[in-house]
């Protein structure tokens, strides 16, 4: 019996996959847990994005979409998160060769060898995957598959507010006046913010789109004050704000400067070497400790502090994950964000990607583990270059068919220094053997 290729999510990179396995002809099935395509996406449609449309669209999912008369807005144009969605992910799974095949309201909670736990290794690569799937009403299936591609992403697992990596004292009860992610201040959650004392955490570029919709939002709301919290010492923070005019994204570069400039005009406090222990509820508002030092009351918490992946789904597979960064372990010294975190990362494909357990394959944002600065384009690279393998077209999948934008920074130890992105090749033993790619990207 044959049975399909699983992709997890029908977010952009997910959708890409499907296009790519639909031009080759081979069985898939997408599994998305929301109700429409792009559903996670849509949770922050609100935001534009600082990747143009011509970096936004995968070429196989381009090709099958030409087919039908369907063409890519203007390319120089930088598209929202709502019309990503719109404007290309909907038309891509409306598609007759992609849309019989995507299960929406599926959600994946399991993911193993048939009846294989992980330890049990007699005939493990002879049988099928099984997912364990549940609906919106609990009820469960299993859905067999010859290989697993995850493109579920991180935006449902965002880091906590606390700097140690789990939750500060208080996060928790605190939780009706916190936000994960980038809360939709001009719009739908206009009221919660407006006039009001908000302290920011994080330092990319989530946090740099809430800090300038909250200075926005302070010309028509002017009691509302904005309190921004970064990690980094006052001596380090160059690298905080990116290549500037030097970043081949114009609107990546751009963001960086305009922080700085709200900062120097005093519309945003910045309070930097800062690391969250405490939350505090009190009568005049939340008041949030490092440990030695006190902020003044605010009224909301949003935090910017990046996502983690959820590998839960998979812990009776036989994951190959750098202790650190948790992506697969070749593909970590090149996205390491203690070693350098450039947007600027080799291409990278099925040999990066690849685990102990033959055929299953993390990718898109989830497949960086904890680490920044994720591009759609490598998302798209990465299951050109999977899927190809998975078909068995070996050339195509060794082949390299992308040449990322500069970002104009690279923010490691290393500075400008090229060799904080050209880690020397290394090889990782497990049951097989990975090796990364050395490559300078600087």
């Amino acid at each position: 019996m044959t049975f399909p290729i699983a992709i997890i999510g029908a977010g952009p990179v997910g959708l890409a996959a499907a296009a790519h396995l639909a031009e080759r002809g081979e069985p898939f099935v997408v599994l998305e847990a929301g109700a429409e395509a792009g559903a996670a996406v849509l949770r922050w449609g609100h935001v534009q994005m600082f990747t143009p449309w011509r970096y936004c669209v995968d070429a196989a999912a381009q090709r099958l979409l030409a087919a039908t008369g369907w063409q890519m807005p203007p390319s120089d144009t930088f598209p929202t998160g709502a019309e990503l969605v719109t404007h290309y992910l909907a038309p891509l799974a409306a598609l007759p060769t992609i849309a019989p095949f995507i299960r929406y309201r599926q959600r994946v909670v399991a993911v193993a060898r048939r009846g294989h736990d992980r330890q049990r290794g007699r005939e493990r690569q002879s049988v099928p995957f099984q997912l364990t799937l549940v609906d919106d009403t609990g009820q469960e299936s299993l859905l067999l598959a010859r290989a697993v591609i995850d493109a579920s992403g991180t935006y449902l697992s965002p880091n906590p507010l606390g700097a140690a990596g789990i939750p500060a004292i208080g996060e928790r009860k605190a939780a009706d006046h916190i936000f994960y992610g980038i809360p939709d201040v001009l719009g739908r959650l206009h009221s919660r913010y407006a006039n009001r004392r908000v302290l920011v955490a994080g330092s990319g570029h989530s946090a740099f789109n809430t800090l300038l919709d909250l200075v926005t939002l302070s010309v028509t709301a002017p009691a509302t004050q904005i309190i921004w919290v970064v990690r980094r010492n006052a001596t380090n923070l160059e690298r905080i704000f990116g290549g500037g005019e030097a970043d081949a994204l114009v609107a990546r570069g751009r963001l960086g400067m305009q922080i700085r400039s709200l900062i120097a005009e005093g519309q945003v406090t910045m309070v930097t070497g800062w690391q969250t222990e405490q939350v505090q509820q009190t009568d005049d508002g939340l008041v949030v400790s490092d440990g030695e030092r006190t902020l003044p009351p605010v009224d909301e918490i949003i935090v910017c502090t990046g996502f983690r992946p959820d590998l839960t789904i998979m812990r009776e597979l036989r994951l190959a994950l750098d202790p650190i960064v948790e992506a697969p372990v070749a593909l970590a010294p090149l996205i390491d964000p203690n070693l350098h975190s450039c947007g600027t990362v080799p291409p990278h494909g099925f040999t990066e990607l690849r685990h102990p357990e033959p055929d299953v394959f993390i990718v898109g944002m989830k497949s960086y583990g904890r680490a920044p600065t994720f591009l759609l384009l490598t998302g798209y690279e990465q299951v050109r270059s999977v899927t190809a393998a998975l078909c068995g077209d070996w050339e195509a999948a060794r082949r390299v068919e992308l040449k990322l934008p500069e970002t104009g920074v690279c923010s490691g130890p290393g500075g400008h220094d090229s060799r904080c992105c050209t880690p020397a090749t290394t090889t990782f033993s497990s049951t097989i053997e990975l090796q990364s790619v050395s490559r300078s990207c600087c």
